[in-house]
């Protein structure tokens, strides 16, 4: 079943409007008709109700809102800061990462980073559509945020509000991943970091140990920078959310 997202004040009455590229979407690529069932979520409260097309236009649709169902959301909120990738690795990370659940993506200019972008409010945009379709994809309550660009500072800044930070770190020798979750097991906000393709720094290492985030192994092989983050996501959820 196919799922959409309204803002609030699109719901009004126990009926929920459709309009714009979502309604071009319905009526003129999937071809929904009068009486098809469709989820729709809420953006700003994060509810999802199982609806039914009552009326359909070209550029809008509404439906009935049937029942509030069960959130597809895990009680773990994961934000992952992502060393900025090369080409279109960044544009696979999130479409996976927010199949595998992920709650907030930032990209992160590390020292290692190749990448460089020229027109970051252009490159959001275009990053958030990704987001968004994967949460479509995989009926998500939520469309998961891209943030904008931050550095190794700014990490280190916001340890402080979440109850772990794990960083990737291929040198870590003495600590797994699956050892730090089995002591958290009641957290409820976690960071994961995860360096570009060049890894990340010592002295960025240093910087964000000294701030309080725990490095980790993500095993005996190297994986990926487009390969660690969903390695990552999917052990949280199996030790976490399962």
């Amino acid at each position: 079943m196919y799922n959409f997202f309204v803002n609030t004040n699109q719901i009004e009455n126990n009926k929920a409007k459709i309009f714009g590229q979502d309604a071009k979407h319905i009526t003129s690529v999937l071809r929904l008709r009068k009486g098809d069932e469709i989820y729709i979520s809420d953006k700003d409260t994060a509810i999802k109700y199982l609806s039914r097309i009552e009326i359909i236009q070209k550029d809008e649709v509404s439906c009935i809102l049937l029942n509030e169902v069960d959130s597809t959301e895990s009680k773990i909120q994961v934000t992952l800061f992502q060393g900025l990738p090369k080409s279109d690795k960044m544009e696979y990370i999130i479409q996976k990462s927010v199949e595998l659940g992920v709650h907030e993506i930032v990209p992160v200019n590390m020292k290692n980073c190749i990448a460089k972008i020229k027109d970051e409010d252009k490159k959001l945009q275009r990053w958030q559509a990704i987001s968004e379709a994967a949460a479509k994809q995989s009926k998500r309550n939520i469309i998961p945020q891209i943030a904008r660009l931050q550095s190794i500072d700014d990490i280190c800044n916001q340890v402080k509000n979440f109850d772990l930070v794990i960083v990737a770190y291929e040198d870590e020798k003495k600590t797994n991943i699956k050892q730090i979750l089995s002591k958290y097991k009641k957290c409820e906000k976690i960071a994961i970091v995860v360096g570009p393709e060049g890894g990340i720094s010592q002295k960025e290492i240093d910087i964000l140990i000294a701030s309080g985030a725990q490095m980790a192994s993500l095993g005996k092989r190297i994986l990926r920078t487009e390969t660690a983050p969903l390695a990552m996501l999917s052990m949280i959820m199996y030790e976490l959310e399962f």
